[in-house]
């Protein structure tokens, strides 16, 4: 990888070492590598192997971004998408720069190791909605030089392979697909963004590499690696305020919002919900994007309150009626200014999201329906979607005391969770075994989990 200190070592490295009363010696005899592997390391005369920097994480017990940090010399900053510093900078230079360090990060094994480790920050969401709301894009987005011409038919490539990695996504998981879209990024999408374009070329590639970034978001969020999804999210996020985007923002919005939910950073889904609701309605966004900003708004309403936990009849009537409203714009139809990514989000998906508000509000049978409806019109197209909305399905069962029906329903959603490369959708049928626990002497409990453990296992 060179000398990434320009020459001057890795003082940080050594640094480290001699805090802990080590020798050279007796740092490389811990990590497992010979004293002149380390002292060249400290150099800067040698790379260090990604399986290395895991073993000094753990012999100097430290975190791995830590560890990135005495190596390469770069910090989490630097790989944020809008660093505290310049966040507010959406000339396309500075947004191009920023998204092709990211990628060129996730093609190299070592820094790609160090984004799948980092965790999810609530903090950093204050100052990039910030941006998005108050920032202003810049005047223009053409970029001029002795460069490769990108055009309109570049830009549609990149819309095409898009749809096609979400296709792929959608039947197989994210572990299939994810690594062919961040090579995609680095390799065709960065090249273009540094070409040659006008304004009109220009903002369609950047909105375009926005939905592909916020793909490769979308898989490392389903493989459970969530700063690195949240990394995406926001790069994302700053590629459509440099394109002055407001519909494809309202789509990374509401992608960030259910990562909040999923992780029960409840005030980061407000946060994040409303910011898309008023994103759109100041856009004046077509019916059907409006209905799923009003259904995303009530899902993180229901987490924020928990009324069946608290009781809260104010909060419970908040998303009644943000579910009214939802569904009010969604029965008005398509129009000819939607955009090509609300088609995936459709009525069954409309249905799945009102069951988990019907969930978190105690309404049981309410929920079970709609999940249930959800799984019948998911069908074999969205094999993921309907093997959630089972396990969906046999919580609300479950909810309502229905041990038999729930145990049958989670039974059948067994075998696409084996045939998933998806890392949540494992951790959600692990999660309604755990449901199980008050009722771990029932015969029928224990079969369930015998069967769930082995299947699993195979």
């Amino acid at each position: 990888m060179g000398s990434p200190h320009g020459g001057r070592g890795r003082p940080d490295l050594a640094r480290a070492r001699k805090q802990r009363g080590m020798t050279q010696e007796e740092a490389a005899a811990a990590v497992g590598v010979a004293p002149g592997t380390w002292g060249r390391w400290e150099r800067s005369e040698q790379g260090v192997r990604a399986y290395s920097r895991k073993q000094i994480a753990a012999v100097f017990e430290v975190e791995a971004v830590e560890v990135e940090q005495w190596i390469e010399g770069w910090s989490h900053g630097e790989t944020s998408s809008w660093p505290g510093t310049e966040y507010g900078d959406t000339s396309t230079a500075a947004t191009v720069k920023s998204a092709a360090l990211l990628w060129r990060y996730e093609m190299d094994e070592s820094r790609r190791h160090v984004l799948a480790t980092l965790p999810f920050v609530p903090s950093v969401l204050g100052g990039w909605l910030s941006g998005w709301s108050y920032g202003t894009p810049p005047r223009s987005v053409a970029q001029q030089g002795n460069r490769h011409t990108v055009g309109m038919a570049d830009v549609d490539r990149i819309n095409e392979a898009r749809t096609v990695f979400g296709q792929l996504d959608d039947r197989f998981g994210a572990g299939l697909v994810r690594p062919t879209v961040v090579r995609y990024l680095d390799s065709t999408v960065t090249p273009l963004l540094r070409g040659r374009y006008d304004d009109r070329v220009g903002t369609a590639l950047m909105s375009a590499a926005a939905g592909m970034t916020l793909l490769a978001g979308w898989t490392a969020f389903d493989l459970n690696q969530h700063g690195q999804a949240q990394q995406h999210f926001g790069q994302a996020l700053r590629l459509t305020k440099t394109s002055d985007d407001p519909l494809t923002g309202t789509w990374v919005l509401t992608t960030m919002t259910l990562q909040a939910i999923h992780l029960d950073q409840a005030t980061a889904a407000i946060w994040l919900a409303r910011a898309g609701t008023d994103t759109a309605r100041r856009a004046q966004a077509p019916p059907r994007v409006m209905a799923f900003m009003l259904a995303r708004e009530a899902w993180a309403t229901a987490l924020q309150g928990k009324a069946a936990e608290t009781h809260d009849k104010h909060g419970a009537k908040q998303v009644e009626r943000l579910l009214v409203e939802s569904e009010r714009a969604y029965a008005q139809g398509i129009t000819d200014r939607d955009p090509a990514w609300i088609a995936r989000y459709d009525a069954a998906e409309l249905k799945a999201q009102m069951g988990r508000c019907w969930s978190l509000l105690g309404e049981h049978k309410r929920a079970a329906d709609c999940a249930g409806a959800a799984v019948a019109e998911f069908g074999e197209r969205f094999p993921r979607s309907a093997q959630r909305n089972r396990l969906h399905t046999a919580e609300a069962y479950l909810g309502m005391g229905e041990l038999e029906q729930a145990l049958d329903t989670a039974r059948a959603a067994i075998p696409a969770t084996k045939a998933l490369t998806s890392a949540r959708s494992v951790d959600l049928i692990r999660q309604f075994a755990g449901q199980l626990e008050p009722y771990k002497g029932s015969m029928m409990v224990r079969e369930f989990r015998d069967h769930l453990n082995h299947e699993l296992a195979a």
